[in-house]
């Protein structure tokens, strides 16, 4: 025997590949709360897909990728007329959910947007109830979608819990990729063994990095990059699906396995560490909880660390409006994920850049008492140089107690505070937010938000009849629950 030999025993499939798999097939959703936020869910999503659909940027990306193609039964994708290939229109539905930075978000050691996963979920169903009424068959209703909502957001939400991804350089659109692999794999109808091939591939793909998330190369790909994935994740289910064998210890395996290859050794902190504080934990089992707790952005189209922020700037606008040009320091306490990832100083490149950095959507509040999408174009950043100037008397500091408490399971709060400073010496008082309107705290006073951005959407696509045909049926959840996959997308249609 060679000493040089490797060992050729075919493992299990790692333990955690097993508890995913587990989950989506023997897990029943019957949390009356996580479906009733599921249904909201879905309404914020698609209002955030139809929004999107006013910026060129997004829409040049859309559509098959053959011109002219035609696909039967093919996936709807939603404020628009094509039918497409439903991996390709996963693409497009869930780049249109994520393109403007204003779906539901989760945050903890990792940040994310489960309803990412969405592209995927529609898809899959809206494809597999016009085949299945095609053939006599009963088609999936939107039950099943929001069961699968219910899924999706909780692998998403329990791996970011305590797995840091951000801090070896990887983007958190590879929970996105995991979890639609498993919900699209569950949809198709995937056994155990297939299930469990399925998320072997996604682990095995190389993993988008964070690079263009981040200064100095933010970009538009961060408002595509979710599509993308989730799109993969319905890919690789189908592969699997086809009797593809799969990768058993692709976590694990010394030197060639994820652990080794993208979770240690580009970040010291963790290489230094024993091996199976190097793995991946989930501290809980997979239930409801994420979508229990998700957060919806229903204020403002900003990266969620700066939604209290930005509520605080709007409070402080009457106070400043007049007094801009008189201002010498603003004060700005936040917590170390906010630092992190969205402060910035210096010129910013493109929209992209721009709703990642807190001073310019707190600069943006505190001179027009408002934020809003297009206040990230070019042609708004040209027009008002007032925005940059105020950026430059910025201060950004860390608040410990915001940091503790960010990450404190009963609170999860997402606090900021500004203080504005004038050339006379006075100053405004200190505005504190620690919940967003979207956080669970403040759910029901969110809601009529959600309602109006929903309501608002549909009225920029569509006629006024079939508005109120669309909000007639959402706003009934057992009548919604019940309508066939097919029929609902058929709604969308333009």
């Amino acid at each position: 025997m060679s000493a040089n030999a490797d060992p050729n025993t075919r493992p299990d499939y790692d333990t955690v590949l097993q508890q995913v798999a587990d989950y989506v097939l023997t897990y029943r959703v019957d949390s009356a709360e996580a479906l009733a936020t599921a249904r909201l869910c879905l309404l914020d999503s698609l209002a955030c897909a139809l929004l999107a659909l006013r910026f060129p940027e997004c829409t040049k990306l859309l559509g098959p990728q053959v011109e002219g193609t035609v696909v039967p039964h093919g996936s709807r994708v939603p404020g628009t007329r094509f039918s497409l290939d439903p991996v390709k229109a996963a693409w497009d539905i869930g780049t249109l959910v994520r393109w403007l930075d204003y779906n539901d978000t989760w945050l903890a050691a990792e940040w994310a947007h489960p309803s990412d996963n969405l592209g995927a979920i529609l898809a899959i169903t809206d494809h597999l109830a016009q085949r299945r009424v095609a053939r006599g068959e009963a088609p999936p209703t939107l039950r099943t979608v929001l069961e699968a909502m219910v899924m999706a957001h909780e692998i998403q939400g329990v791996f970011a819990l305590e797995n840091a991804f951000n801090r070896v350089g990887l983007d958190h659109v590879l929970l996105v990729k995991l979890a639609s692999t498993a919900v699209s794999a569950r949809l198709l109808g995937a056994n155990r063994e297939q299930l469990l091939s399925a998320l072997s591939h996604a682990c095995v793909d190389g993993q988008a990095l964070r690079a263009y998330r981040q200064a100095p190369n933010a970009g538009s790909r961060k408002s595509w990059a979710a599509g993308d994935a989730s799109s993969r994740g319905l890919r690789l289910a189908d592969i699997a699906l086809r009797g593809e064998m799969g990768v058993p210890g692709v976590l694990t395996a010394p030197q060639w396995g994820f652990y080794d290859v993208l979770f240690s050794h580009t970040n010291k902190d963790l290489a230094l560490k024993p091996a199976d504080q190097r793995q991946f934990r989930l501290p809980q089992p997979f239930g409801s909880y994420v979508m229990e707790n998700v957060l919806f952005k229903l204020s403002y189209p900003a990266e969620f660390h700066a939604q209290t922020a930005v509520e605080a700037a709007v409070q402080l606008h009457p106070l400043v409006r007049n007094r801009i040009s008189q201002i010498t320091r603003i004060a700005i306490r936040t917590q170390e994920s906010a630092i992190r990832i969205i402060s910035k100083e210096g010129p910013l490149a493109n929209a992209a850049d721009r709703d990642h950095c807190m001073q310019y959507m707190v600069a943006v509040a505190l001179i027009y008492g408002r934020l809003e999408a297009e206040n990230y174009e070019d042609a708004f950043h040209a027009a008002h140089p007032s925005i940059d100037r105020l950026r430059e008397k910025m201060e950004v500091v860390e608040e410990p107690r915001y940091t503790r408490e960010y990450l404190e399971p009963d609170k999860r709060s997402i606090a900021n505070a500004i203080e504005v400073f004038f050339s006379d010496g006075s100053s405004t008082p200190m505005i504190e937010v620690e919940y967003p309107m979207g956080h669970r705290r403040r759910r029901a006073e969110g809601m009529p938000l959600l309602e109006a951005k929903f309501r608002h959407a549909l009225g920029t696509r569509f006629a006024a009849q079939r508005c109120a045909q669309i909000l007639a049926l959402c706003s009934d959840p057992a009548q919604l629950e019940a309508t066939p996959v097919d029929r609902f997308m058929e709604l969308f249609v333009v």
